[in-house]
């Protein structure tokens, strides 16, 4: 597969890393073209410009900080045919350390973001930070990791599929777009547990006992 990705920061690299182990081809671009090079060039990928990302092949990976996605995209045309159906996979995320998570009632930074452009939208890889997608394969005690998806089209979303088990994950279909703000807000909450030391797992019960 060919994928081209946006940004050239931690998630870009862990990602694109792995991709390429798996034998995809991949085109970096970023707000740093020598980071983008020095990125192409470790993982014998290609590095070129945002727009060339953007038409390089099957996926496109939205891998910029939250705050500069939306003026990146729309730079780029966002609406018109450069985006327009064009798989996008969305791993951004509004929170950080120490966030504050506010909301205005809206659909949630996925559906914003395919309506805005008019691509194929699908959240992933957004629960996680890059240290767990670095790992080869990221499988723990209890096996393989499950990535959850939300995206609105099925071939779309069969294609990250594919990239999620290319990573050693299994991709878990969770809903629509609609679903996907429940997922970002989820994440939010879990990251800020994580910060104040907490383990998120501890606020569930095992499977058996929840589904008993």
């Amino acid at each position: 597969m060919r994928i081209g990705i946006l940004g050239t920061g931690n998630m870009a690299d862990a990602l694109g890393t792995q991709w390429a182990g798996a034998g995809h081809q991949i085109l970096f671009a970023g707000r740093s073209p020598d980071r983008a090079r020095a990125l192409a060039r470790r993982t014998g990928g290609a590095a070129g410009t945002f727009e060339e990302a953007v038409t390089f092949g099957s996926a496109v990976l939205l891998a910029l900080p939250h705050d500069v996605a939306r003026d990146t995209l729309t730079a780029l045309g966002a609406g018109n045919a450069t985006l327009r159906e064009r798989v996008l996979i969305d791993c951004t995320n509004a929170v950080g350390p120490g966030f504050v998570l506010t909301t205005e009632g809206g659909p949630g930074a996925a559906r914003a973001l395919a309506d805005a452009t008019g691509a194929r939208v699908v959240k992933a890889f957004n629960h996680l930070p890059d240290s767990v997608w670095r790992l080869t394969p990221p499988a723990f005690a209890d096996g393989p990791l499950s990535v959850p998806l939300c995206g609105d089209d099925a071939d779309a979303l069969d294609t990250v599929a594919a990239l999620v088990r290319d990573l050693g994950c299994v991709p878990l279909t969770v809903g629509g777009l609609d679903r996907a703000a429940y997922l970002e807000a989820t994440t939010a909450f879990v990251i800020g547990l994580w910060h104040s030391g907490h383990d998120p797992r501890t606020l569930l019960p095992p499977f058996e006992a929840a589904t008993a």
